[in-house]
Formats: structure tokens, C-alpha cells, sequence
């Protein structure tokens, strides 16, 4: 992240949720010096590979590239290592992958590149983790916590939960740097997320990075959106 960013907080991330690197960077450019941190994910990552992380680290952008890496660790661990080497400042890899893989994603990433582990998926409530585990009585906040403690104990930069978890993770782990996706505006639409917050509601709890998506860059005028964004933050700031 930007020496400025280290000083402040929490750090809003707009989705690149779109299928070319030419509609990536229009969205860049639209919002200009309103954010400089964007989200690459998976979609637009296998279209067009690393060219499109060169294209907005080109603008001055930090990326979060956020392609979930679960498989062996040494996979990971090298998986990991080219990640950090386009310059991405925000990589993730599943929780659920274990400790082993975790550190080893550390390990690979380097001092560079922060490796949050993705806890429990904010399109995913309770009944449906439960089926996911296969086993009934499934509470989210209770996994999102495990899960977190492993992540912690493997050297992790941070974890991504939901703001509905985020106070929780904050007290029991404090060392982690949080990411919290599924941000909406107030009475925005929550599309397909389950478990959704406000960037004000996500601040308070101690969220570090905010990941806004729909929100933003479908919204009738993404540069007020931005904005409103900005300004929310701004104002639960000062609150805490």
C-alpha cells in the first residue's frame, strides 16, 4: 500500500468486476484520484492475465488481487511468489486450505505483498455453511473465528470476514488486518451477498479495507457513489 494509506484507515478497494482490462481502466480513470486501490479477481484475471495488474498499477493504483489460492502448499507457495511479483500489495487464499498452506502463502508472498485468508464467504449464511460442513448447528461467527485463529497462528497480514464478524475478529485478533466485502450504501441492494454492511457499519467495527463492487461501479453516478463512500468513512473516523 501507498505510504499515505499506511497512515489511515480503513482503506476503501473498488471490484474490477469487468471482463476487459480497456472497461477496467475506464472505470480507473472515472474515478480517479477518488481511489487509488482496486480489486482484480478471478473473472477478469483469466481473461487477461497479468497484463491487466501492470495496466492499473500503471495509473498509480495499488491491486488486491483476489484469486482464493486453496491447493497444496507448495502450489500455493509459488502461486503466491508470482502474485507479489506483479507488485499486488493484497492477495487470498482459502482459510479452509489449512495452517500448512496458509504459511507457506506467507512465505511466498513475501514482505511486499499482504496474504489475507478468506474465512467464510458473505454469499454463505448459516443453513448454508451448515450443508457446506455437512453438519448441522453451524453459528458463521463461531467459524469465522476458527478459522481466523488458524490464519493468525500461520502468520497471515489479515482475514476477510464479513462486517456482521468483524467486531468479533477485532477482539479476539486484534493483530489482523481485516478486510470486509459486501459493502452497500444504505438501502442499496445487497445482490447475491448474504451477509452485507455499510462502509460506516464495516469502519466501526474495525474493518482495516473496505471492498465495494455493484455499489460503486453500478451505480447511476459511480463518482458520487464514490464520494458518499469517502465521506461515510470520513465521519465514522471520527467516531471512533
Amino acid at each position: 500500500m501507498t505510504t499515505a494509506q499506511r497512515g489511515r484507515g480503513p482503506i476503501p478497494i473498488v471490484a474490477l468486476d469487468r471482463p476487459t482490462t480497456a472497461e477496467a481502466l475506464r472505470i480507473v480513470e472515472q474515478l480517479g484520484a477518488s481511489c487509488r486501490f482496486y480489486k482484480i479477481g478471478s473473472e477478469l484475471f483469466t481473461r487477461e492475465g497479468p497484463r491487466v495488474v501492470d495496466a492499473v498499477r500503471a495509473t498509480g493504483s495499488e491491486v488486491f488481487l483476489d484469486l482464493k489460492f486453496h491447493d497444496i502448499p507448495n502450489t500455493v507457495r509459488e502461486s503466491a511468489r508470482a502474485a507479489a511479483s506483479l507488485g499486488v500489495r493484497l492477495l487470498t487464499v482459502h482459510a479452509a486450505g489449512g495452517s500448512a498452506m496458509m504459511g507457506a502463502a506467507v512465505d511466498g508472498a513475501g514482505d511486499g505483498c499482504g496474504v489475507l485468508a478468506v474465512t467464510v464467504l458473505t454469499s454463505l449464511d448459516s443453513a448454508a455453511l451448515g450443508s457446506t460442513w455437512g453438519r448441522d448447528g453451524v453459528v458463521v461467527e463461531h467459524e469465522v473465528l476458527r478459522l481466523a485463529g488458524i490464519a493468525a497462528a500461520a502468520r497471515a497480514h489479515g482475514v476477510v470476514c464479513s462486517g456482521h464478524e468483524a467486531a468479533a475478529v477485532r477482539a479476539a485478533l486484534p493483530e489482523l488486518s481485516l478486510l470486509v466485502p459486501g459493502i452497500r450504501l444504505p438501502s442499496g441492494d445487497a445482490h447475491d451477498q448474504s451477509r452485507v454492511s455499510t462502509p460506516a457499519d464495516a469502519a466501526r467495527a474495525g474493518a482495516r479495507y473496505l471492498v465495494l463492487g455493484r455499489a460503486v461501479t453500478a451505480a447511476a453516478d459511480p463518482v458520487a457513489a464514490m464520494a458518499a463512500v469517502n465521506a461515510s468513512l470520513a465521519t465514522a473516523g471520527s467516531e471512533c
